[in-house]
């Protein structure tokens, strides 16, 4: 009798087999536009300075390895907090929002997942048509029902209009999910006024808003990015939100994150973290300690705060040039307007419009590889090699 042979092989993640296939390609012009990380001017993932600085100072003064809770580092929740809602927001003064470690922001959403399966029974989760693929399949294993809202139209153009529309109609007490800023995989951002009109909607439906903000910091800023966040937390007495230190510490492989939530009264707060711990202890037991102790030496530290801050505003501004550069060096092929969305995203990935034919070619003919659907990871292009990128993408975009 065989334990194992009726149990099959699944395709591997399309993002990790592009990563396979970058690295035993041997043209030397080959770029990898696939994987979402920060690259910097070298095709290096850096480790901020700040970062570095605080991980010597831990090295010195850390005198244990024991435990650090079912929420995680005390220190780091508080400080977390502090950068998502600002030190001053009463929310915080009032013991009105907690935070509950998690390995990454991935870890996060699935507690979330697994609290809202298990705490709201029969609520549905509904999430923008395109999102990051792994919502799909993170929450789906958590036993929620899917939905999707319009969010990018046939025209590869943000459509509030349609989004709205259909927020109106999902059914009452059922979980949306919001991207806070640097939407992924588009790269197209709600504008304050449209944040305003998804709210007076959440509101009107009675619906619970997840707000997955995975990019603080990449969009127009640390402050201006959690305008949405604070603007849902001031204006509604119940929220989940899932943070990611991934892109904004550089501390991808440190798996270090949080999922907020935000309660109506500081009783309901306890039970609520109560909870939490209780999924979070059969996840798993407690949460990896280096990375959440880095942040909170940073955030904790006004000096190191502030070269850390500096770092995030020249990883923003690069992947921003970055953009522009790109539109740039189409003008010449005859391509500047029709990629010029490309320069009005924000964060990490653009939303190119290429199709799936035309990303095969890019790959196959020039060595660039990028997801199928066309979404491209900004940060993994280079300023010398913009005027290559584009001569491909004006190949593949000929008639």
């Amino acid at each position: 009798m065989s334990h194992f042979a009726a149990i099959d092989r699944v395709p591997g993640d399309p993002i990790l087999g592009l990563l396979d296939a970058y690295r035993i390609d041997t043209n030397p012009a080959k770029l990898d536009l696939g994987v979402g990380v920060y690259k910097d001017a070298t095709g290096l993932t850096p480790i901020p300075r700040a970062v570095k600085l605080a991980a010597q100072r831990l090295l010195e003064s850390e005198t244990t390895k024991t435990y650090i809770g079912g929420h995680g580092a005390v220190e780091f929740g508080e400080r977390l907090l502090q950068l998502t809602f600002g030190s001053g927001n009463a929310l915080l003064a009032d013991q009105l929002v907690g935070a509950t470690q998690a390995p990454g922001g991935t870890g996060a959403l699935r507690l979330a997942g697994e609290f809202i399966a298990r705490h709201l029974p029969g609520r549905g989760i509904w999430l923008s048509n395109p999102t990051w693929p792994i919502h799909e399949t993170l929450f789906a294993a958590c036993g929620l029902r899917v939905e999707h809202y319009p969010y990018v139209g046939a025209d590869n153009r943000l459509d509030v209009d349609a989004m709205l529309d259909a927020l109106q109609r999902v059914p009452a007490g059922d979980v949306v999910l919001l991207h806070a800023c640097c939407h992924n995989p588009t790269g197209f951002d709600l504008t304050p006024r449209d944040w305003k009109r998804v709210l007076e909607v959440v509101r009107s439906r009675e619906l619970l808003p997840l707000i997955d903000f995975a990019y603080q910091g990449f969009g127009d800023g640390l402050e201006e990015d959690a305008w949405a966040v604070r603007l849902f937390a001031a204006e509604l007495p119940e929220l989940l939100i899932t943070s990611s230190c991934s892109k904004n510490f550089g501390l991808y492989r440190e798996r270090t994150g949080a999922l907020i939530v935000r309660a109506s009264h500081h009783d309901k707060l306890i039970d609520l973290r109560s909870q939490l711990a209780s999924l979070a202890r059969n996840l798993w037991s407690t949460p990896p300690s280096h990375g959440a102790a880095v942040v909170a030496e940073i955030l904790g530290n006004a000096e190191l705060k502030t070269l850390w801050a500096g770092e995030v505003d020249t990883m923003r501004q690069r992947v921003a040039d970055l953009r522009r550069g790109l539109v740039e060096a189409l003008r010449p092929h005859g391509l500047a307007e029709r990629f010029a969305h490309v320069a009005a995203q924000r964060g990490m990935f653009s939303y190119t419009g290429l199709t799936p034919e035309q990303v095969a070619r890019l790959r196959d003919e020039f060595s660039v590889y990028m997801v199928g659907s066309g979404r491209a990871s900004v940060a993994g292009m280079s300023e010398e090699r913009l005027d290559y990128l584009a001569g491909a993408i004006a190949r593949v975009c000929e008639a």
